[in-house]
């Protein structure tokens, strides 16, 4: 079974210094930029788009479509901005990824800046994850001194400068025009769109903003070419990418595969269940793709895959639940951090995410009414595609979804004046 896994941007963690240059180095890194400089511009963005790499951070757009958006030949300024904002609950791999190993980010991020002709580049990193900043400013140090960033670089004429960026612990700034925002020094609050980041970005000049999984990838397409990169995965979705299993499980963990690997063969990479205990539900894409249950056991983790099954891939945050969990406190507490993060733009998202709360809350408390089920669905609705950006959309799949396979254990709270599970179990997960 461990033949399935694919490590390429895991492949070095246990490496004990390859976080620093000389270990990046005895490693392979830092020998794809020497070749992407010797290409044309034009030549490595057709690289990316013939690998099929699509965005790690959710959506699954075509990467190297992506870099294409920005003019060329133009004589403005064009930027590259890297989120690594990782916040939504169950996303846990760009974290350990740019602190295991910054300087594939660092070599990634020069390879795509080079080829959207960005001389400044942005990795926006969360406020809160200290050792990360520090780690990643300190790669970015180490490549200066060897030449790797700054002015003419490795002798091709490329100047680049690359900024670490704290952001102050915001939700809403995964959302790419509120992070340029909060990049910008202003608080993070989504634009209108268009114009796009492309057209006008940071300081309203063409600016290309990726995750951090997605920037990674690059040098290894670079090394091995396109053609190894989409023979991996299946035939839309292509190439690897992390997966990061959590919750109810013997092993969790990061777990590196190709694209269309199932939850089974997931689980029996990760040992199983918990001793004793079975799958209740799961999300492949982190709690806003909304929940799967156990007959989606064999469903290829792809993007076309899960979307058919009315899921989202997502950031592949594969949180697993078992019998002993109870779904309506679980969709409650996803609600209540939608609730707290939302910025409050506009009033979908503001008002609605409000009211879900109060209601998720009586429901959960076996205090429901007969009308309380259609009414939270409604109000879902009237989120969904109404909200200012993407991230009021997050709201309503986790409701929904727990609506559409466990709509008795809803009713059952109501029936029984309060939550059927144990709560020495309830309380035993929430500490979990």
């Amino acid at each position: 079974m461990t033949d399935i896994l694919t490590p390429v941007l895991t492949a070095h963690w246990d490496q004990p210094d390859i976080f620093t240059l000389d270990g990046y180095r005895r490693s392979g890194g830092w020998k794809a930029l020497p070749k992407a400089l010797a290409m044309e511009r034009g030549d490595v963005i057709a690289a990316v788009k013939n690998s099929g790499l699509r965005g790690r951070g959710g959506a699954g757009f075509p990467t190297g479509v992506k870099w294409g958006f920005l003019p060329q030949g133009d004589t403005k300024p064009h930027y590259l901005v890297v989120n690594a904002d990782e916040s939504e609950p169950g996303a846990c791999k760009d974290v350990p990824l740019m602190m295991a190993n910054p300087h594939l980010l660092v070599e990634g991020a020069a390879i795509a800046s080079y080829a959207i002709g960005a001389s400044h580049a942005f990795i926006y990193v969360r406020g809160e994850v200290a050792h990360v900043i520090r780690r990643l400013r300190h790669a970015v140090e180490e490549a200066y001194e060897a030449g790797l960033l700054g002015r003419d670089i490795l002798g091709s004429g490329f100047d680049l400068d690359v900024i670490v960026h704290a952001g102050a612990g915001a939700y809403i700034c995964g959302e790419e025009t509120a992070l340029l925002d909060s990049l910008e020094g202003r608080r993070g609050l989504p634009r209108n769109k268009p114009p796009f980041p492309a057209v006008a970005g940071v300081y309203a000049l063409p600016t290309n903003v990726n995750n951090v999984e997605s920037i990674a990838s690059v040098p290894a397409i670079l090394l091995n070419g396109a053609d190894w990169f989409a023979g991996i995965g299946t035939e839309k979705s292509k190439g690897y990418g992390i997966f990061s299993l959590s919750g109810h499980i013997t092993t969790p963990g990061q777990y590196e595969a190709p694209l269309g690997i199932t939850l089974r063969q997931l689980l029996d990479l990760a040992g199983g269940m918990r001793a004793g205990h079975r799958l209740k539900f799961w999300t492949a894409g982190g709690s806003s793709a909304g929940i799967l249950t156990d007959e989606h056991l064999d469903m290829p983790m792809d993007f076309e895959s899960v979307a058919a099954a009315g899921s989202g891939l997502g950031t592949r945050s594969v949180q697993i639940f078992d019998e002993t969990t109870c779904v309506v406190r679980v969709i409650l507490r996803w609600t209540e951090f939608y609730q707290h993060e939302s910025c409050g733009k506009c009033t979908p998202c503001r008002e609605g995410t409000y009211w879900l709360v109060r209601m998720l809350e009586r429901m959960e408390h076996g205090q429901g009414t007969d009308e309380d089920l259609p009414k939270l669905l409604d109000i879902c609705d009237n989120i969904v595609g109404r909200a200012f950006c993407a991230l009021g959309d997050s709201v309503g799949p986790p409701i929904t979804s727990a609506v559409r396979y466990f709509r008795d254990e809803f009713l059952q709270h109501q029936k029984e004046g309060g939550c059927p599970f144990d709560p020495a179990a309830s309380t035993a997960w929430s500490q979990s």
